[in-house]
Parts: C-alpha cells; structure tokens; sequence
C-alpha cells in the first residue's frame, strides 16, 4: 500500500512539473509573440509612438510647475514669453538677463526685456534635449547669467506648454525663428548657439539653415553631440527602446527611418562656417565620446582647428549625460 501511495505521490509531482513547465513555455511563447509582434506592428501602424520614444516629449517631470513663472525657481531676472513660430504653434520661453541687471528687472515688462538685448551683452540660446522642458535648464541660466549673458531658453513645439507635435523640420524651424526674433532685438551683441543632446541635431540643423540664407552664426556650442550616420542604433541616444532580441532589428525601425528623425549632424558640419565648441562627458553612456571626437575631426577639416575646439570632461567627474553644467571650469572655457 505503502508503495502504491509513493507511486502516485511521484506521478502527481511528475504532472505537476510538467504543467508548470508547459505553463512556463506557454507565457514564454506569449510574451515571444507580444514583443516579436504586437508591439513592431503597434509601431507599424502607430507611427506616433516612434515619435513619442525619440522625443519623450510628454513625459513632463516634475508635475504642476507653472512654467510660466520662472521666478517659483528663483529665476528672479527671467521673463517668460510666447512666441509664434508659425501659424498655429506658440513657443514657451525663457530670457535670462545678466545678473548685473538683476535688480532692475524686478518689476518689468516684456518690452523692458526685448530692449534689454540691445545692450551688447553676448546672447544664447540654449537648445535642451529630448526629454525634459526648460526648467531642466535653469542652472545653466544661472551659470550663462552670472558670466554677463543673456540667455534664452526654448521648449520646441509639443515639449512643456509649446503647441504642436515634435518633427525634425518643426523644431529646426522653432530654432530658426528664436535666432531670427534675438537678431531683430539684440542689434549687433553676439548670438551664439548652444544645443545639447537632441539640442545639438538642431542647432546644426538651424546653422546650416542660417547658411543657406546668406547668415553665419557667432558661435555653435555642442554639448553631448551625436550622430545618426555614425552611432550604431543600439547606442543612439533616441533609440533605447532598440531591444536586441533576435528578429527585433527587422521589426523596429530606426529613429531616422522614413525622416523621422534625421538630424544629419555629421554632415551639417561640412557647411557650417560658424566657429564650434565641442563639449563632451568621457563617461557619457547616452553618447560615447568617441563620436564627438570623430566629428571634431570632420569640423576641423572641413574649417581649421582655430576655428573648432574639442573638451573632455574626465570621466571621473561623474558628469554623464546632463552633468557639464557642475563643471567649475565651465564658465572659463565658455568666455
């Protein structure tokens, strides 16, 4: 009798292995067929969500900031405009006056701030990237002011309270039209700009637009730069979601299929005649120094190293992708 229980005892244990194996298999097979599947066909006939992974333009950390009054972030020389790129698309903005000026601002009005750019101070314009809005960007406000800048900070139509849908084209031409609105207002006070990761694709975007129309910017700034022609998808910066699980590369396409999100850096600086400042973190995971180095080497054959400067921040800083800002060299190497 003994035995004959053992015997079922082992039999029950054997069935229920293999049920949970099969059931193991089964979610296995499922979740195969979801990722393999489903979600390149979503993203097949959902072409927003592409457009969603390369700008994460709706993903707006932290909640509830008014972006329309800088000075709850103790901006208290910012003044916060709305400009209309084209029909249809109003552009959240920041302009920080020096610091110097600090206590006149208190008080006063957007013509106050417009005239205030005609006072031959430099004047920046910060292109921030991909996700974040400009209140990610009030410390280098803070470092740009205190050196005697002006600085105007930009969301791209569809980030923070802009209008409209992120695109290549919209937000070069979101570029465009600041730079062109700072030249009406600034008189003849230097103009340079600064892109930073997603930043750096329209800012050369933008340069090479002002080229085209008989215009040469003061100065580029490229802070994490990348590019498409070089970068392997699977460390592209808007590509995370690249997985690298077998069939997926056939499925999924590219950032930069179809125009999606082009941004031809690489070849952008083959026309540009501006002066350009590369800055680079040695330890940036998003975007390896290595192609900011070999477009260094682009810019600097296509005008000379007088004109293109190269700096690395030394990995043991701990600056990654974002962190340059900390850097207290930085205002030495901007002036």
């Amino acid at each position: 009798m003994m035995i004959h229980n053992n015997q079922l005892s082992s039999c029950f244990i054997s069935l229920s292995l293999l049920v949970f194996r099969s059931q193991r298999w089964m979610r296995s097979v499922l979740l195969s067929i979801f990722v393999l599947v489903l979600v390149p066909f979503s993203l097949t006939v959902l072409p927003e969500l592409i457009q969603l992974l390369v700008y994460t333009h709706r993903i707006r950390v932290p909640f509830f900031v008014d972006l329309s009054r800088p000075s709850d972030l103790s901006l208290n020389h910012t003044m916060n405009m709305y400009l209309t790129s084209e029909e249809g698309i109003s552009l959240g903005v920041w302009h920080t006056v020096p610091e110097s000026q600090w206590k006149e601002a208190q008080g006063k009005d957007l013509a106050w701030y417009q005239n205030a750019l005609n006072d031959r101070s430099p004047v920046f314009i910060y292109l921030h990237g991909n996700m974040g809005t400009r209140y990610h960007n009030c410390y280098i406000c803070i470092v740009l002011s205190a050196l005697g800048y002006h600085v105007l900070v930009p969301d791209y139509r569809g980030f923070g309270d802009s209008t409209g849908e992120p695109t290549e084209a919209g937000l070069t031409t979101d570029a465009l039209y600041l730079f062109n609105w700072v030249k009406a207002h600034s008189g003849n006070s230097l103009v340079i700009i600064w892109g930073q990761s997603l930043g750096t694709g329209v800012a050369t975007n933008t340069a090479v637009k002002l080229v085209e129309q008989g215009v040469v910017c003061d100065g580029v700034i490229l802070e994490a730069t990348f590019s498409s022609t070089r970068q392997p998808v699977t460390v592209h910066p808007f590509s995370w979601y690249y997985w690298t699980l077998p069939g997926t590369g056939y499925f999924f396409p590219e950032p930069w299929a179809e125009n999606k999100a082009v941004f031809p850096s690489e070849e952008n600086l083959k026309k540009m005649k501006s002066p350009i400042l590369f800055l680079h973190s040695e330890d940036d995971p998003l975007t390896p120094i290595r192609f900011a180095q070999q477009m260094y080497e682009v810019a600097v054959s296509t005008q000379n190293a007088e004109r293109v400067k190269l700096v690395s921040f030394d990995s043991s800083l701990g600056y990654l992708h974002n962190g340059l800002y900390k850097d207290p060299h930085l205002p030495d190497i901007i002036k």
